[in-house]
């Protein structure tokens, strides 16, 4: 005897209630992610790397559930928003190895995938931008034009991918945003180091 629409009807009731319920948890989760990211971006940028690190290592944990998704529940992980999220985390991670010195971390250990890790990329050495800032206030122009061409350096690789907006997360767009914020800050580069030039020569003019 074939089920009755009730029985069936009940039995998708079910299914669905059980992933509304983890969709939910999925997006609380993608939140947290998202603010603790964010919260070590604003902690590196101000040198504190032990507060930036402990918000990554939170974000961390959050995004191994969000990858685990994938295989059970590939609906909800390919939703947009776990992307989101995992692009944020991966723009923390690159942000503060640069600020530290250390060797880009690849995607395997951000643990992210491809697309969200090229768009944290690309949106990462925008963030360069306020270092370079901080760095000519304080006249640290050397440190300053370092970042800058490692911003050079993340966009001539970007540039070189092209592949459809569907397979990159929309990286062409992020990429063209990132090649306008290199202009300004080249911009404000050469501003600072022909200032310097100028003060150098009107020293040299004056001590004659």
């Amino acid at each position: 005897m074939e089920p009755k629409a009730e029985t069936i009807a009940l039995a998708i009731i079910e299914r669905m209630t059980a992933m509304s319920a983890e969709r939910d948890r999925t997006l609380a989760n993608c939140r947290q992610v998202v603010r603790r990211s964010a919260n070590a971006i604003r902690a590196a940028h101000r040198g504190e790397m032990v507060t930036a690190q402990t918000e990554l290592d939170a974000a961390h944990e959050l995004v191994g559930g969000l990858v685990a998704l994938r295989d059970l529940h590939a609906e909800i992980y390919w939703a947009g928003y776990v992307q989101d999220a995992t692009k944020e985390y991966a723009e923390a991670r690159i942000l503060l190895a640069i600020l530290r010195d250390s060797s880009l971390p690849p995607p395997s250990v951000v643990a992210v995938e491809d697309a969200a890790y090229l768009n944290g990329l690309a949106e990462a050495g925008s963030e360069l931008r306020r270092d370079i800032l901080d760095l000519l206030r304080s006249d640290d122009v050397s440190r300053a034009e370092e970042l800058l061409a490692l911003m050079d350096e993340i966009y001539a690789v970007l540039v070189t991918i092209d592949f459809p907006d569907a397979v990159t997360g929309g990286l062409r767009r992020t990429t063209d945003a990132f090649r306008a914020v290199i202009e300004r800050t080249r911009g404000d580069v050469t501003l600072t180091l022909n200032q310097r030039r100028l003060e150098r020569a009107l020293i040299a003019q004056t001590n004659r």
